[in-house]
C-alpha cells in the first residue's frame, strides 16, 4: 500500500505541480520509511494535530523527529 500511495503523490505532483499535496488521515498507520517515500514522490504538506481529523495523527515531537530524521524543515505558511 504505501508504494501505491506514493504512486499517486507522485502522479499527482506531475499533473499539478504548483499545488499543495497534504498527508493527513491514515499517517499515524504509516511507516516512517513510507512517509519518507510520499514526501520524496512530492508531498509537501502534512495536518498537524487532531482537530481536523476524524482519525489521531502522530505528536508534533514525533512529526519534528521524523522531519528531523528525513533531513525536511517547516515552511512557513503565508497569509
Amino acid at each position: 500500500p504505501a508504494l501505491s500511495v506514493a504512486r499517486v503523490v507522485a502522479t499527482v505532483r506531475i499533473l499539478m505541480p504548483k499545488s499543495m499535496i497534504r498527508l493527513s488521515a491514515g499517517r499515524k498507520s504509516m511507516s516512517d520509511e513510507a512517509q519518507f517515500l510520499c514526501f520524496y514522490s512530492g508531498a509537501n504538506s502534512i495536518f498537524l494535530g487532531d482537530r481536523l481529523l476524524t482519525s489521531s495523527n502522530p505528536t508534533l515531537a514525533q512529526d519534528q523527529a521524523l522531519f528531523d530524521a528525513a533531513g525536511l524543515s517547516r515552511m512557513e505558511m503565508r497569509s
